[in-house]
């Protein structure tokens, strides 16, 4: 991106907490749910978050295309796109009908197949992480409350005892997993849940996230982009980086890393 996103992302921020709060709405009742064509499960929750956020963005940048999980669910279909949004109104469902508070709010805008600004929320626990990534705004933040000032956060080195691995509570393949792990020297390992995993990655709390299983691109853009602005990668298991393309929704395979390179294997 050519123009300076900052000025976008403060009002977004506002359009993520209005978002958040229909989301919290709904979680502290006896919500319904019901299943999508695909068998996953959605709540209204889902079905509120998305049409707030789809409104607020299409009345921001009306000529920038707006793609939302529950509206692919619902039939939308992509169009070819330069740049465009994507929208996660609740990731991890799953973690949502449990209760645990691990799950988000997210949006993305990508620019030729990089997440070049991303939010995540995590209104259960009052937690937002944002990050700008482009050439000339990379930097990624925290606000641990809505009462707190947002503090800088980045990527740090992996500690002398070994790497703190992230493994995906609900999904992901374990067997490959421990397969691919066995390289490594891991001193812990985390079970985390939706794309606060990048999140915490971010924040310089855990080093490396693999991820054998399927994923959307409204699951990883928001977070790929705060983890990109704190200095950690995201890449595919060839070792290039994960890039989204409008036409191709669903993410290959990928590994992410905070402050380690790829090739560091014992």
């Amino acid at each position: 991106m050519n123009a300076p996103l900052q000025p976008w992302l403060t009002q977004l921020l506002p359009l993520v907490a209005r978002a958040s709060d229909a989301v919290m709405a709904v979680y502290n009742t006896e919500f319904k749910v019901t299943q999508k064509a695909d068998a996953s499960p959605v709540t209204e929750a889902d079905v509120m978050a998305e049409a707030i956020i789809t409104e607020g963005l299409r009345s921001l940048t009306p000529n920038i295309p707006v793609i939302g999980e529950e509206a692919t669910a619902n039939g939308s279909q992509a169009v070819a796109a330069d740049t465009f949004w994507l929208i996660d109104p609740v990731d991890g469902t799953r973690e949502f009908l449990d209760r645990n508070g691990e799950f988000t709010v997210n949006i993305a805008l990508v620019h030729q197949g990089k997440p070049c600004l991303g939010i995540v929320a995590a209104p259960a626990l009052g937690e937002v992480f944002w990050g700008l990534n482009t050439p000339m705004e990379r930097a990624a933040y925290w606000q641990a409350t809505p009462q707190t000032s947002p503090a800088r956060i980045l990527c740090t080195q992996p500690p002398a005892a070994g790497l703190r691995v992230l493994r995906s509570r609900n999904h992901g393949d374990s067997e490959a997993l421990d397969a691919f792990l066995t390289d490594f020297s891991v001193s812990e390992a985390l079970a985390v849940g939706s794309s606060l995993k990048f999140c915490r990655m971010a924040q310089g709390l855990a080093d490396l996230y693999p991820r054998f299983g399927p994923t959307m691109a409204w699951d990883t853009a928001a977070a790929h982009a705060v983890l990109a602005a704190a200095g950690g990668r995201i890449c595919t298991l060839s070792g290039e980086d994960l890039r989204y393309d409008p036409l191709r929704l669903k993410n290959p395979h990928f590994i992410a890393w905070g402050q380690l390179e790829p090739s560091a294997r014992r």
